[in-house]
């Protein structure tokens, strides 16, 4: 073996015992400018400056680095290196793992070429490489499962809040349509049999996903028939500002609920309102949609809040679609939203040949394409005359 191979051999050596103390002066002062990584690992930059950032992560994550040289070859201006590595990951994450306080062991071999006394190439191989992709694959699965689990609670606590049966009235027709995301959200629907036979109609939307969501949305659920209960009042105002002032206290401070409150009387089918904040339901009638419009902050976002009250009298055949963001917020495979306006015009256009949620959905499964990733919960729910009233 020449007096150069000699040097290199014992170049790499110091190199390695800089490596596993993370000096990265020293390192930098033997690695050439123009070094090039030949096996970059995830997120490592190509070039000595993404190198030596690499190895400062990995110093970051892990402690009691050791490694040992166990065999050293050396031909022309290559320096082929075979060595035990071994180090505790207890101090933080490192390529998406998260510290496990356990310790890793690889056998890695390293072939290095050595230009000018200077390290300019590196080429490695090893055990470890594998071990490391397969803790990170179980971590991802265990992952994958806690969230897996935990948007089945939400789904169950999501379900068990929404009315098991719709309420028959004469003369009236009311069709609720609801279909969960992947992710759950925190949509919800409910009615509340009032005095005289009225009829209190709800729709909104907790922000947020997962159990969070389906938490508060199940809290605001049961404040909504208490405080209707409790208020024996034709007045969905007066409950919307009970529930706020109600819901402040109970909810996590980046959350609200957005709220739309109905009372029906089906025998005059005069409809008072109120809004807390949520997408504008729209009353048809022939060619036209409209707007119902009434001025509300969402719940459980500032306190004293008040609710504008409107109100009208549906005729015969006239209906109100009340729905959820789901609906209009979806895209297409261009990513164009669904909109407010398309819905709009829908709504205007349809001849009653069938239920309005029906053609609405035929409409969104078209324009949304085979592939679509449905991103969030669609609720709707239609509420109608029947035609045969005067």
């Amino acid at each position: 073996m020449s007096s150069e191979e000699e040097k290199n051999k014992a170049l790499v050596q110091r190199f390695l015992e800089a490596h596993a103390k993370g000096d990265l002066g020293a390192m930098e002062e033997m690695l050439a400018s123009d070094f090039v990584d030949h096996n970059l690992i995830p997120g490592e930059r190509p070039g000595r400056e993404g190198y030596l950032q690499s190895t400062a992560e990995f110093h970051a994550a892990y402690s009691n680095t050791r490694y040992v040289i166990e065999k050293q070859l050396a031909e022309g201006d290559q320096v082929v290196t075979t060595f035990a590595a071994s180090a505790t990951h207890d101090r933080g994450e490192w390529m998406g793992l998260v510290p496990t306080g356990k310790q890793f062991e690889a056998l890695l071999v390293l072939i290095h070429r050595i230009v000018g006394g200077k390290i300019a190439e590196e080429w490695s191989h090893g055990s470890g490489l594998a071990e490391l992709t397969q803790q990170r694959l179980e971590q991802e699965m265990r992952e994958r499962e806690r969230i897996e689990q935990e948007l089945r609670v939400a789904r169950r606590i999501q379900q068990a809040s929404l009315p098991e049966e719709v309420p028959t009235l004469e003369g009236w027709q009311i069709s609720p349509f609801y279909q969960p995301a992947r992710e759950v959200g925190g949509d919800f629907y409910d009615f509340h049999f009032l005095s005289e036979g009225r009829l209190g109609v709800v729709v909104g939307d907790a922000t947020g996903k997962g159990v969070p969501a389906a938490l508060v949305m199940s809290t605001t659920c049961g404040m909504l028939q208490l405080a209707a209960r409790a208020l024996a009042s034709s007045s969905p105002g007066e409950v919307l500002v009970q529930v706020n002032e109600t819901l402040l206290s109970r909810i996590p401070p980046n959350m609200f609920v957005t709220c739309f409150y109905a009372v029906l009387d089906p025998k005059s089918g005069h409809l008072v309102y109120a809004n807390a904040g949520h997408d504008l339901p729209y009353l048809q009638h022939g060619g036209e949609a409209k707007e119902l419009r009434a001025r509300g902050m969402p719940l459980g976002l500032m306190p004293a809040s008040s609710y504008e009250e409107k109100e009208i009298v549906l005729d015969a055949s006239e209906g109100i679609l009340f729905y959820s963001d789901g609906l209009v917020e979806a895209h297409d495979p261009e990513g164009h939203m669904f909109s407010f306006p398309r819905l709009r015009a829908l709504i205007a256009e349809h001849a009653g040949k069938r239920s309005l949620e029906e053609g609405l959905l035929e409409e969104l499964y078209s324009f949304v394409g085979e592939d679509w990733e449905q991103e969030d919960d669609i609720t709707l729910l239609a509420l109608r005359r029947s035609p045969s009233l005067s």
